[in-house]
């Protein structure tokens, strides 16, 4: 039987590079597809539209603040999961995947799998939030 390879931790804990591999390949699909839901919604801004006209009615300069608002709001939304999934990503690269960036114990295995670019353990989490 073949030795696993692991990806050593300053606190003894490591994950095998079998499991990984497949959060890491997970990782940059999300960050793929968040980029080009971000171009999308770019493209889809009201205020990019090139046919926009400065005289439109009430009811269409209300339509395109709220559209451009709702934009803006999903844009930085998704600019903000793309950062968390680069910053998981590195962790990996840097052995620190699973571990609290926090308080430097071992994160939850169903808080992975459930949100694989977590840096925090729940508990960490529960006491920023509060």
């Amino acid at each position: 039987m073949k030795k696993e390879k692991k990806n050593k931790k300053k606190s003894g804990v490591s994950f095998p590079i079998s499991l990984l591999t497949p959060i890491k390949k997970f990782l940059e699909k999300e960050i793929n597809e968040s980029k080009r839901n971000r171009k999308e919604l770019k493209k889809g801004d009201p205020f990019n539209d090139s046919s926009r006209t400065s005289d439109n009615s009430l009811e269409a300069d209300v339509d395109e603040q709220i559209g451009h608002f709702d934009n803006e709001v999903k844009v930085k939304f998704l600019a903000k999961r793309l950062a968390q999934l680069r910053k998981a990503l590195t962790r990996i690269k840097l052995g620190k995947y699973g571990l609290c960036e926090k308080c430097g114990k071992m994160i939850d295995t169903d808080r992975l799998a459930i949100k694989p670019e977590a840096t925090t353990c729940i508990d960490c989490e529960k006491e920023r939030e509060a």
